[in-house]
């Protein structure tokens, strides 16, 4: 019976896991060390927080955040225009049987997590805590 395959809903397996993560350090060496040529890259500092494998290692979407947030559109443009040099080095660095195209995504998970921390610090939420609070004390 052949293996199950990464779907939608289930977790990524080892393997990817660690292509995955090879790929992302990869890219933050050559973002750090200025590889690349480029006037908008060379102004902005990126940071690679992770990289998604997709089952068949042939695609790796890289999902990138320039610091502070700023000008994210001409950042992924940078990239896109240089996405043939970067797969080539991944390569390179990377030991995989097919070098994986490369998608660059901003990552949004930085917004998702200040506002989360803003709802857990609305009064809203003190209020409902205070008064959970209130509740055990008396039982």
């Amino acid at each position: 019976m052949s293996r199950s395959h990464h779907s939608a809903g289930s977790a990524p397996s080892q393997r990817m896991l660690r292509v995955a993560e090879l790929v992302r350090h990869a890219m933050a060496q050559m973002l750090s060390r200025g590889d690349i040529n480029d006037p908008v890259l060379e102004k902005h500092v990126v940071t690679v927080s992770r990289v998604k494998m997709s089952p068949d290692l042939k695609l790796a979407t890289v999902y990138v955040m320039p610091l502070g947030g700023k000008d994210e559109p001409e950042v992924i443009a940078a990239l896109d225009r240089h996405r043939k040099f970067l797969r080539g080095e991944i390569a390179h660095e990377v030991n995989l049987k097919f070098a994986p195209d490369i998608r660059f995504r901003i990552d949004d998970s930085f917004d998702t997590v200040s506002r989360i921390d803003a709802i857990l610090n609305s009064e809203r939420v003190k209020r409902d805590l205070e008064a959970s609070d209130d509740a055990e004390d008396n039982a």
